[in-house]
């Protein structure tokens, strides 16, 4: 199994990887970073960096892992970029309806093919779909999720670039927020993370905060407001308000 290190989930799995950058939440995008450090290397599996590549070599992939687990998908692409044909889409489909002790955990930025693709099919009830919601500029997302049928819909405002005002939340079931790490990393604001987390207590939404990212809020002196200083991911941590937020679906 491809355990993962990412907060909400316990696994991967890559039927597809490399991609291409649809918004301003693509460009420090961390699976670029990562795949690109190994191009031309001979027989590495990112020999060809982050150029995108379905890999039908991985579909059967959840069917060997027996261990029920939260399966995120495709971490290192996006399952509807217009790469991935319409009966690969299908096959990923199948492959997860066929591993129901699995949940899967389906993200992305392309919300639109994903409801096209949804008319007419019954995603099956271990799947959870979602899709990235980085500033208001992408509320429109929001409203092709919410016309998707899903078990779960959720959101990750991840990396958070702007105030996220009146997120539209009905019909979501789970909301992850988080700052952005590596080069380049861009500042959250600690107000706008705080606001998400009390729309999503107000509306009964699951929180779950994922990381400060590079920067977090440092108090400088006593009774001072915090600042925000570049502290790296690893120090800046994940508590928010003096505690983690962990909290998820029911997988029931």
């Amino acid at each position: 199994m491809n355990t993962s290190h990412i907060e909400w989930t316990t696994a991967t799995w890559n039927p597809v990887t490399g991609c291409t950058k649809v918004s301003p939440g693509c460009d420090h995008c961390y699976a670029e970073t990562f795949a690109e450090r190994f191009r031309g290397v001979p027989g590495h599996v990112y020999e060809r960096g982050f150029d995108f590549q379905l890999r039908p070599e991985r579909l059967e992939q959840p069917l060997e892992w027996s261990r029920p687990s939260l399966i995120f998908v495709n971490s290192m692409s996006d399952l509807f970029h217009v790469g991935v044909p319409t009966d690969y889409v299908m096959r990923v489909a199948e492959v997860m309806r066929q591993a129901s002790w699995h949940t899967f955990q389906v993200l992305t930025k392309r919300a639109e093919r994903l409801e096209r693709l949804s008319r007419g099919f019954t995603w099956s009830s271990n799947v959870w779909l979602g899709v990235s919601v980085e500033s208001p500029e992408y509320y429109g997302r929001i409203r092709h999720l919410r016309r998707v049928d899903a078990t779960v819909r959720f959101l990750s405002c991840e990396p958070l670039l702007a105030p996220l005002p009146n997120l539209p939340l009905e019909g979501i079931g789970w909301v992850i927020a988080g700052g952005e790490s590596g080069p380049g990393a861009r500042q959250m604001d600690p107000t706008w993370v705080r606001d998400v987390h009390d729309q999503c207590e107000r509306a009964d939404v699951p929180f779950f905060f994922k990381q400060w990212g590079a920067w977090a809020p440092v108090a400088v002196e006593d009774g001072a407001d915090p600042v925000l200083r570049r502290l790296g991911k690893k120090a800046a941590g994940r508590l928010l308000d003096g505690r983690t937020w962990d909290e998820m679906p029911s997988l029931a």
